[in-house]
């Protein structure tokens, strides 16, 4: 047997990012993943009875999730493995019978790259968790390989009975197009929503793993949207990335939703007293005046979940958002009469059944509850193959120089910075311009805010120029 610890795999580019470990598939290696997963059941999870294993439909992932299967069962940890599954339905089904999980997944990440989520009984891991892996001892076996078993459905059934208890008929009459392509819940979500009314309209589904990222939503998916709105007739536009975790919701015109305008939508809709979300998402969070308190934080499921259990004492119903849209609640929450229990990790579905609900309640369209919304929105985008040494340089460059940016992109005065997460600068009329390097990628990314659309689209395209010629 030989010891290793995790921090030697660091050199190989396998790290946390905002949530869970990714890396390179090259780099994923039978040893490394059993290391993660080892560390994880050892140091965190303290070597439980048994632990829950689920994976997206990535080619790589069965293979991945075969490494940490191994290390349960080397540690004597009986493996449930309910296959591939969205990773929200992985986690709620391990809350509700006290196991810690592990989820393989590498979201909405390239297809060349993968990803390990970690979560206990009582949700995702903590940063203080990630540590505790990273400088946890490991002991390596002479092999890895070992059989999954076959999947155990009632993971799949507990995620859906979760939403057939509290929104039952909450889709009646509607038409829900669900762009499918290699969502990991494609099928669950067509099951479910048949289950709960809707006339399901299947489209756009592929074998190939394609990379959906819901907050930087290609030109691709744009024009798609609109053409399948222009050929069919549907009440909704539904979709998720990879491992099902981030919503992707378009109105009957096929114009999608800002994941961050969606969050608000849906803790509007919930009666939420206090919200939680990053620092990067829209500010109509704060300007629509429907929260007691609004609290942000840096970017990442985890800072959101901390932000959350820092609130629960004070204000009876606490949720949070990303602004890729996907939704986590900390408190029990009423749904007419209908109890619907905390799930602390993002989730697509929630925000799409309380937004229909939301519409069967004011006889309105998906785009009328967008349009009630103050008229602030983002723009966001990304430079692909920065490597996080060169965006980091940049973005100490910005803080040093803001004036630079401000005058080659006409933005006028400089009215805040906010480091919480890379740099955030407020400009006057309103103009936001916010970069940060990616925690799961090497891109830099870049969020404009302002009171039109097209504004917000304009200073985004210039702002990522001017990070072009900087870096």
């Amino acid at each position: 047997m030989a010891q290793t610890t995790l921090q030697l795999t660091q050199s190989k580019d396998v790290k946390f990012g905002t949530s869970g470990v990714r890396g390179l598939v090259s780099d994923l290696t039978d040893d490394v993943v059993y290391g993660f997963a080892y560390a994880f059941l050892t140091a965190v999870a303290d070597k439980p009875t048994a632990v829950v294993l689920g994976h997206d439909l990535r080619a790589s992932s069965p293979g991945i999730a075969s490494a940490c299967a191994k290390a349960a069962k080397d540690l004597g940890v009986d493996v449930d493995y309910v296959g591939a599954l969205p990773t929200p339905a992985v986690a709620y089904y391990a809350g509700i019978t006290g196991l810690p999980a592990i989820v393989v997944t590498g979201s909405h990440i390239p297809f060349d790259r993968n990803g390990i989520k970690f979560y206990t009984a009582s949700g995702e891991i903590t940063k203080a968790d990630e540590r505790a892996i990273n400088n946890a001892p490991v002991t390596l076996p002479a092999s890895f390989s070992t059989d999954l078993s076959p999947p155990n459905v009632a993971a799949y059934e507990a995620y859906c009975q979760r939403y057939l208890d509290c929104y039952a008929g909450c889709l009646e009459g509607r038409t829900v197009a669900i762009y499918q392509h290699s969502s990991v819940g494609r099928d669950l979500f067509a099951d479910l929503f048949q289950r709960l009314g809707a006339s399901v309209l299947p489209l756009g589904r592929t074998d190939q793993f394609v990379p959906i990222d819901t907050e930087a939503v290609s030109r691709e998916d744009h024009e798609r949207a609109k053409a399948w709105a222009s050929e069919y007739e549907f009440d909704v536009l539904f979709s998720t990335d990879g491992d099902a975790d981030r919503p992707l919701i378009g109105d009957a015109a096929g114009q999608w939703l800002r994941g961050d305008r969606l969050g608000v939508l849906c803790a509007k809709a919930l009666g939420a007293d206090a919200v939680v979300t990053p620092v990067s998402s829209n500010s109509v969070v704060s300007e629509c005046g429907a929260f007691d308190r609004v609290e942000r934080t840096k970017i990442g499921s985890p800072y959101v979940i901390e932000g959350m259990q820092a609130l629960t004492s004070c204000y009876q119903s606490v949720v949070g958002y990303e602004a890729n849209g996907g939704f986590l609640t900390a408190s029990t929450i009423d749904v007419e009469g209908k109890t619907l229990a905390p799930l602390a990790t993002r989730d697509a579905v929630l925000p799409l059944l309380a937004l229909m609900s939301e519409c069967r309640k004011r006889t309105c369209l998906v785009a009328d509850l967008d349009a009630q919304l103050p008229a602030i929105f983002t723009a966001s985008d990304r430079v692909k193959g920065v490597a996080p040494e060169r965006g980091q340089a940049f973005i100490e460059l910005v803080v040093k120089l803001p004036f630079e940016l401000a005058e080659t992109l006409n933005l006028g005065e400089l009215v805040a910075t906010d480091l919480t997460d890379g740099c955030r600068l407020t400009f006057e009329n309103n103009v936001i311009v916010h970069f940060r390097q990616s925690g799961n990628a090497p891109e830099l990314r870049c969020y404009s805010e302002a009171r039109s659309i097209q504004r917000a689209t304009e200073i985004n395209a210039q702002a990522l120029a001017f990070a072009v010629g900087q870096i």
